[in-house]
């Protein structure tokens, strides 16, 4: 389903909360010429990293890329294009994108490098950068409950990007490691409703 070329939104902090089944089996297919939207690019062998070290991946629109020395020898040698954002910005702009926003304001940037080519909006005498909204083909979700119709809970950390990522994918595979009976998840306890969810992959 996931072509070359496509964009992808994924899970996980340094590879926590990410969803390595589907992953491996991206590195499987080698599809290549890959956008990842991501946290970070984790470690050469874990999570994001894998797709990073199998040169998967064209561009990289992380917050860092610091435990990855693959990514930054990529960089550095022009095989990898990364852009860089502030961690809070990038997931604002994945929340804008997943609500239908146009993009943020913030004044994180100003007067550095992050400003160069970028729309300045004066609120209240103060001035914000404009940063575009944030979408991908594909958000790769790692959740830790799931029941058959794809309501979705998450355990501890890996409820860092991954609630925001399935509101901003235009098709949502998520790799779960407990499916149980619609019901089973108490609607309190639902933090991804099913209708945002496309596909379900069991990680048993």
């Amino acid at each position: 389903m996931i072509p070359d070329g496509a964009s992808l939104m994924i899970g996980g902090f340094m590879a926590v909360g990410t969803p390595e089944r589907v992953i491996d089996e991206i590195v499987r297919q080698k599809k290549r010429d890959l956008t990842v939207i991501a946290n970070d690019t984790a470690v050469p062998t874990r999570g994001i990293g894998k797709l990073i070290s199998a040169k998967l991946a064209r561009k990289a629109i992380v917050s860092h890329i610091g435990l990855n020395p693959e990514t930054q020898r990529q960089m550095m040698a022009g095989e990898l294009e990364v852009e860089l954002v502030p961690q809070g910005t990038l997931i604002e702009c994945i929340r804008a994108g997943g609500y239908g926003l146009g993009g943020i304001l913030t004044p994180t940037g100003l007067g550095t490098p992050v400003e160069d080519g970028k729309q300045k909006v004066e609120v209240k005498g103060k001035t914000y950068l404009l940063e575009p909204a944030l979408r991908a083909d594909f958000a790769l979700v790692q959740a830790f409950l799931a029941d058959y119709l794809g309501n979705l809970s998450y355990a501890l950390t890996a409820r860092n990007f991954n609630p925001v990522i399935a509101m901003a994918g235009d098709t949502v595979i998520v790799s779960a490691d407990n499916i149980v009976p619609t019901g089973v998840i108490s609607p309190d306890h639902v933090v991804t409703p099913a209708p945002v969810v496309d596909y379900l992959v069991s990680n048993s």
